[in-house]
């Protein structure tokens, strides 16, 4: 895809602020192949409108961007259909170059040929392999959840495990795990049936220390040869959170920095993850099935009908190792940051976010628009 191309002078092209109405703009258009698109303030989004629209329109010209416009901006620029940008003076071309090549992935399609990251993993699953069947569709997936949720409806953890890992269904599957207060439970179950299965864990570099331990602890414990540590993307970090205080001003965007982008592209190329989630968590898990579908990829949640009670039943009964902060009313283990004790009478996730309007880091939810670079 061609680079945003940075001038250092102004054109003499028609200029248009991006405030104007889409019909003058239009019009214009029809009589030119070169338009300049005046940003009036930083915030003003209008102008990504204005180019999105006239590429889906049909407008082949040239396509400038000019006034009051940030190296953070660059990607966007690019992606909804500008050519280039007028640099302000003293701009730094380095910085504009850093900034519209710093993320690797889109996770939304735009007006450029730009693969989606969900794109990306439909043509490796269609991708022909001589030794690897070819993996279902999503269709293929939502009929495979629904059959298998029907067919084990009041089936045990261990034969809705033992489902998803059927070779049969030629499916490529992961783990997904936080260490955390319930984590043992889960993992003690996959080590029995395939200590190779792949185990992801977010490291988001803001756990407790206390959960670094214990990942090292259960790792061993149970046998488990292939965790895989995944961090955040080092120049978006340094782009985004270079201070590691995002998560005061805005906790979905630490979140999406942190966990929902590292674990799209961790999991490139499974096309079945399988998760601890259980219903009793919270009032959000409360429908949650043994078997859905997210993004094209089969979720597994052998878990869901487990109460409290059967987790501690469990880590009894296998005398698995308990991690240190449970003891100290922690009863879901996230961050540091955005994490504290559970009080008397409140739901298991009740100390995650606690104050905020949120109860899901976001890789449960499904495809997200990114935060703004």
């Amino acid at each position: 895809m061609p680079e945003l191309q940075l001038l250092d002078s102004l054109h003499n092209g028609p200029r248009f602020s991006v405030t104007t109405p889409l019909e003058e703009v239009e019009a214009a258009a029809a009589t030119t192949d070169v338009l300049v698109l005046e940003f009036d303030a930083f915030r003003d989004g209008r102008g990504f409108s204005l180019a999105s629209v006239l590429r889906e329109r049909g407008y082949t010209g040239r396509l400038i961007a000019a006034g009051k416009v940030l190296p953070d901006q660059a990607r966007h620029l690019r992606r909804t259909g500008f050519d280039a940008v007028e640099l302000n003076p003293g701009a730094d071309q380095a910085t504009w170059r850093r900034m519209d090549g710093a993320f690797s992935a889109a996770y939304q399609d735009a007006v450029d040929p730009e693969l989606t990251i969900w794109e990306r993993r439909a043509a490796a699953r269609a991708a022909p392999n001589a030794e690897l069947p070819i993996a279902p569709t999503e269709a293929e997936l939502e009929a495979l959840a629904d059959r298998l949720n029907t067919e084990l409806e009041s089936a045990d953890a261990v034969t809705i495990l033992k489902a998803a890992l059927d070779p049969s269904l030629g499916l490529k599957a992961a783990a997904i795990s936080s260490f955390g207060a319930e984590s043992a439970a889960l993992l003690h179950l996959i080590a029995k049936e395939d200590a190779a299965l792949p185990v992801v864990f977010l490291e988001t570099g803001q756990h407790f220390f206390q959960t670094l331990q214990y990942r090292k602890q259960l790792t061993e414990s149970l046998g488990l040869s292939d965790v895989r540590l995944v961090t955040p993307d080092a120049a978006e970090k340094a782009d985004l959170d270079a201070r590691d205080d995002l998560w005061k001003t805005d906790a979905d965007a630490c979140c999406d920095l942190r966990k929902t982008r590292p674990l799209a592209r961790a999991t490139v190329g499974f096309t079945a993850l399988i998760t601890g989630r259980k219903r009793h968590q919270n009032a959000t898990r409360a429908a949650l099935k043994p078997f859905e579908v997210l993004d094209g990829v089969l979720r597994v949640n052998p878990l869901a009908d487990w109460a409290a009670e059967d987790i501690e039943d469990h880590l009894t009964a296998h005398a698995l190792p308990r991690h240190p902060l449970v003891e100290q009313g922690y009863l879901s283990i996230g961050c540091h940051t955005c994490t504290r004790p559970v009080q008397e009478g409140e739901d298991a996730r009740a100390g995650r976010w606690s104050g905020m309007d949120k109860t899901e880091c976001g890789i449960h939810l499904g495809r997200r628009e990114p935060i703004a670079a």
